[in-house]
């Protein structure tokens, strides 16, 4: 295991909605014994109510708070030697400040899947409050990939899915 993952055990996936990062991530972090969590269902527990309610109510910038509450309470434990897999929201990584956590805090994978998996994964969601729109998510799409492509780790998600792609993280020379 490489130096930076023995100090911060932290891995975080990244990726936009529907790439696959809550399942990639359960089966990863039961491959190799460390603890799981999904920031969405972090914040869903905490506020006790689902994030569209958040986004209906409050707006994204409050979403975009309660996110980044959520993630230092995460980072908190892997501060301090607690190995976790960490999947966060679509629009977590794209913020600065959650990156600047994220890098000095662990490891990220990005789960680059391409549109059309997205899609058919989200494209008819009304729990995704980024995805009602079909031109804004495509749009979406594309300006976050940008942001993804500053993870340390790059995994395609194709036709072998979510299978295929922990076998893949399991090859990167980390561990």
């Amino acid at each position: 295991m490489i130096l930076k993952l023995k100090r911060t055990p932290g891995l975080y996936l990244v990726g936009f909605m529907g790439s696959g990062k809550s399942t990639v991530g359960r089966s990863l972090a039961k491959h190799l014994g460390w603890r799981f969590a999904d920031l969405d269902e972090d914040i869903e527990a905490r506020e006790q109510r689902p994030i569209t309610q958040i986004f209906d109510e409050k707006g994204e910038d409050e979403f975009r708070r309660v996110e980044h509450d959520a993630l230092k309470r995460r980072i908190a434990d892997v501060a301090r030697g607690v190995p976790w897999v960490i999947a966060v929201g679509g629009g977590c990584f794209a913020q600065t400040r959650n990156f600047e956590l994220i890098s000095n805090h662990g490891l990220s994978i990005w789960l680059d899947a391409p549109l059309e998996i997205i899609r058919s994964r989200v494209g008819h969601s009304t729990t995704r409050p980024l995805a009602r729109d079909p031109e804004k998510f495509a749009n979406l799409f594309e300006t976050r990939r940008v942001s993804y492509e500053r993870a340390d780790y790059r995994i395609e998600v194709g036709p072998e899915g979510s299978t295929g792609a922990v076998d893949a993280i399991l090859k990167l020379p980390i561990f």
